[in-house]
């Protein structure tokens, strides 16, 4: 008798240490994975890869049920692989930060139509159902930071430094020479395209040659190249223009300010859908209506004057009396090809 019930207590403290193993299992399946893939301007970018993933590692932070992850591009042909790596690993979501990843991030939710993916800068892929496009108003941000740039002007010559020519990086450029020639009609916009994210040299020498033609202010929207863009006006003693998160912290005396965009929130609010169960393909737009974009918070070398300009453009903006350009076709200034 006494065996018989050894053996009964012994087949339940199996079947329960089952059932615990089980619990932990599903515990552990519980965790919301979120995947982050890079453009070639690294998570190191100061920019907009380095904000996506400050946002992850914030929401992370903040809601323990989330895990993340990025992967780091160093070549175009990194993205699809990176894209697969988080595909085999199960991961609920993968974020592909840039537009250059469209052509990876389409072929990748057309073959697995079940994964969710949410691309940001990129609305190509707008037209997949599994595939959420995170979309800036870079143009209205730009606006506001080409207004204080053509206010605090004295050559009247600017220049602005974009990574690459495409649609929505001109929005950028149609921005910032709009919003300049709001306030400086007379102003001569120096510009350079790069055609690279990640090559600060080639933004400082781009930053050194208009500084030789007389440019006090630079604006750059280059990713990683636009770090050579501030180290060539911090050396040369004259006034950048960060972008997509605030710069100022790059070059403290020397950056004047910088155009935000909120990357950092569009990643956590995509995620946060999958958790809720709520997530959504097509187009996700941020501008200054849900503080999507806007203006960096450091405002130290701004005076009161100038502030009430920005103010009163963002105001005029949502009201719809200020409709700032989004293609070059509307902005003839606007002389980077595309």
């Amino acid at each position: 008798m006494k065996k018989t019930v050894a053996i009964i207590l012994t087949i339940c403290m199996v079947f329960a240490l089952c059932a615990c193993g089980k619990g932990s299992a599903s515990t552990a399946s519980a965790k919301i994975k979120i995947g982050m893939v890079t453009d070639v301007g690294g998570v190191n970018d100061k920019s907009f890869n380095q904000t996506s993933w400050e946002g992850l590692q914030a929401l992370q932070a903040e809601d323990p049920s989330f895990e993340v992850k990025y992967l780091e591009s160093k070549t175009d042909a990194d993205y699809q692989t990176n894209i697969n790596t988080f595909i085999d690993e199960g991961y609920d979501l993968i974020i592909c930060v840039g537009y250059m990843l469209a052509d990876a991030t389409r072929a990748a939710a057309e073959a697995n139509p079940n994964q969710k993916f949410a691309i940001i800068d990129d609305d190509t892929c707008a037209d997949l159902p599994n595939v959420a496009c995170l979309m800036f108003a870079q143009e209205q941000a730009s606006y506001l930071v080409g207004i204080v740039a053509g206010s605090y002007t004295e050559s009247k010559t600017v220049g602005y430094v974009q990574g690459m020519v495409f649609p929505s990086m001109n929005k950028f450029g149609v921005g910032f020479i709009s919003g300049v020639l709001s306030v400086c009609p007379d102003a001569k916009i120096l510009q350079y395209n790069a055609n690279n994210f990640g090559d600060s040299a080639a933004g400082a020498a781009a930053a050194k040659d208009m500084i030789t033609k007389g440019a006090d202010v630079i604006y750059h929207a280059a990713g990683g190249t636009g770090m050579g863009v501030i180290e060539a006006c911090n050396e040369e003693g004259i006034w950048a223009i960060g972008v997509d998160t605030d710069q100022s912290n790059l070059a403290p005396d020397h950056v004047l300010t910088s155009a935000m965009k909120r990357v950092d929130t569009a990643s956590q609010d995509i995620s946060k859908s999958v958790k809720d169960g709520n997530f959504t393909a097509g187009v996700h737009l941020y501008d200054l209506s849900n503080n999507g974009v806007g203006i960096a918070p450091t405002t130290t070398h701004i005076s009161d004057e100038v502030l009430a300009k920005v103010k009163q453009a963002m105001e005029d903006i949502g009201a719809g009396k200020i409709v700032v350009p989004t293609v070059a076709e509307e902005v003839p200034e606007f002389t980077l090809a595309d």
